[in-house]
């Protein structure tokens, strides 16, 4: 395991903790850790910027990205102090957020598979991250929730995303009261695939990671995007059916593994996979 290091870019002043920390697990997976556990990983203009310049440093090394929090939160979403303070620099500057949305679409169109591994504390924005993640693991005490009602607004980014992920009741709850759910409610709720006990939170999502990493890199990637596309994009039957046998001829373009795992099976051995759980 390679040591954490700061992802270039992130600005940090000498003598501080850099925002947003990258380290190498093995071959294939990395981990991006949110590292402003005074400010229950809170994410500055800084931290935004630190965390896509991680992301950018995983492309074509990383088949899987771990995603996660350091101390007692996984994310509290938006800086709001930070945001304030802008908005009372600048009244007219509608930007505040866009870098949150490029942050989004970073990892939505990432090539890696990203877990969000939720230790703690999931608020407003820090929901976002769970949602666009392509998996997640949270332990049974995380806490999930949108508190963006009770400053009158309506939660911009974690209530699309969770709209689109939840049912509509479930999201209404969300939304609507700002009450939060825990990691067990989580689960059941689809927000998350699992949740675990908290002290087996690193070790099921390093599982879980090494599982996904012994697939090939460019299956993952296309079998990520179509995961995106369909239904969000492509809903209709008929439309997502060609669309499948046009991403594996993409595959196919690009690699052949399929041809080497077809000859293996046809000579008896196993696949990666094959017949077994994670």
């Amino acid at each position: 395991m390679s040591a954490a290091t700061s992802a270039p870019g992130a600005g940090t002043p000498a003598g501080e903790e850099p925002p947003v920390l990258l380290e190498e697990i093995e071959e294939g997976i990395s981990r991006i850790t949110l590292n402003r556990p005074d400010k229950r990983n809170a994410m500055s203009q800084a931290a935004r910027a630190a965390l896509i310049d991680a992301l950018d440093q995983c492309r074509g090394k990383s088949k899987v990205i771990i995603l996660t929090g350091s101390g007692p939160a996984f994310c509290a979403g938006i800086d709001l102090k930070e945001s304030s303070a802008r908005r009372a620099q600048a009244p007219d500057d509608h930007d505040r957020l866009t870098d949150w949305r490029i942050v989004q679409e970073t990892i939505r169109q990432h090539p890696a598979v990203v877990i969000a591994s939720v230790n703690g504390f999931a608020l407003g924005g820090g929901v976002t991250l769970v949602n666009v993640s392509d998996l997640a693991i949270a332990a049974e005490t995380a806490q999930f929730g949108m508190p963006e009602i009770g400053f009158g607004v309506y939660p911009g980014l974690a209530g699309p995303s969770t709209q689109l992920r939840l049912q509509p009741k479930r999201a209404a709850w969300m939304v609507l009261t700002s009450n939060r759910i825990d990691g067990r409610t989580a689960a059941e709720w689809g927000l998350v695939n699992l949740a675990v006990p908290a002290d087996q939170l690193a070790s099921e999502t390093l599982a879980l990671a090494r599982h996904v990493a012994q697939y090939n890199a460019v299956t993952l990637e296309v079998s990520k995007r179509a995961l995106w596309d369909i239904p969000m994009q492509v809903p209709e039957w008929s439309a997502a059916m060609r669309l499948g046998e046009d991403l594996n001829a993409e595959i196919r373009s690009r690699t052949d593994v399929s041809v080497t795992r077809l000859r293996a099976f046809a000579a008896g051995e196993r696949n990666p996979g094959q017949g077994a759980n994670p």
